[in-house]
């Protein structure tokens, strides 16, 4: 079955198109080139058609085929930019209080674009966000003190609801002195020889470690930390690699120092992100509507904050792993 093409990733294209390369339309509407990029191979491989032929003088050109895409991609965001003008005359009932939960290492990417975006768009919304582990999260949810979280399938229980919005495969982290720093993939194997730093959070340690125990490794742990920003600036002075989930777009550490972000080779079970939600009781009309937001915002193609998650680009002339995070 094909996978939908969002509105988000017509913009893209259109956007390009309409610039004639990913980085003028990168610079028009800020957004990563490597986001762009991303969107319009998504775009080909739905179709099955090629929109683009690269000329290396005058940058990319639309194809035939591309051409008649863009027309219609036009004529969608048009129809759809009406869509929300009515929503927008009737924006007054969109009010009340949202309490919105959401798991601390992804907050610094999601909250500002999903989660307060949302309030900036409906202005009577009285918005209350709770950062946290995901026990906390688990915990508030049962205890009625958030509507909704943004979170991990990691432990949830029988009484919690959960829609899966993208997959975080595993990466490796690594400072660009580390031994392995020029490898564009590495195995648990070499790996399990290396000191670790281990993000030592509730579940997200259970899960890092079930990769090795899988594989019938033990990972050499040196320091661990609760603090994501912590742990990339043990790793960035060279005190060993770490695992990650979440796909920064910063290539440094908080003290300055570069990082590099490598394929971890294998079949590993990604963790899944999306909103969980309290089973017994139903979400109001308020928590729906910003569960609908945080649909349009969150996918495998896109999410706030994240660079892609390919490690090889079409539109781009290296592989994506060079600095990135």
């Amino acid at each position: 079955m094909l996978n939908r093409i969002s509105l988000r990733q017509m913009e893209y294209f259109v956007a390009t198109a309409k610039h004639g390369s990913i980085a003028a339309a990168s610079a028009q509407i800020h957004i990563s080139p490597p986001s762009i990029s991303a969107a319009i191979a998504h775009i080909e491989t739905e179709l099955g058609v090629q929109l683009f032929v690269r000329h290396p003088s005058k940058g990319l050109a639309l194809t035939v085929l591309g051409a008649q895409v863009m027309q219609e991609c036009e004529d969608l965001l048009e129809r759809a930019s009406r869509l929300y003008e009515i929503a927008s005359v009737s924006s007054d009932t969109i009010q009340g209080v949202l309490r919105v939960g959401c798991f601390q290492s992804l907050a610094a990417m999601i909250a500002p674009e999903v989660v307060y975006g949302f309030s900036r768009a409906f202005e009577k919304v009285d918005l209350h966000v709770v950062e946290g582990d995901q026990q906390d999260l688990i915990g508030k949810l049962h205890t009625l003190e958030i509507d909704v979280a943004i979170t991990y399938d990691l432990q949830l229980g029988d009484e919690i609801s959960f829609e899966i919005l993208a997959h975080l495969p595993p990466h490796v982290l690594v400072s660009e002195l580390h031994p392995l720093a020029q490898q564009i993939a590495v195995t648990l194997d070499e790996l399990a020889r290396q000191p670790m730093v281990l993000l030592d959070l509730p579940m997200s340690r259970e899960y890092f470690m079930s990769l090795y125990a899988k594989a019938g490794l033990e990972p050499n742990v040196v320091a661990r930390s609760r603090s994501e920003d912590v742990v990339r600036s043990m790793v960035a002075n060279g005190m060993g690699y770490a695992l990650f989930n979440v796909r920064p777009k910063s290539t440094q550490s908080l003290d300055g120092k570069r990082l590099v972000r490598l394929r971890l080779a294998g079949e590993h079970r990604p963790m899944l992100l999306g909103l969980a939600t309290y089973k017994p009781m139903k979400p109001s009309r308020l928590a729906q509507a910003f569960m609908q937001r945080c649909r349009a915002y969150i996918s495998d193609q896109y999410i706030p904050g994240m660079s892609a998650a390919s490690f090889f680009d079409p539109y781009m002339s290296s592989p994506a792993h060079d600095g990135e995070v």
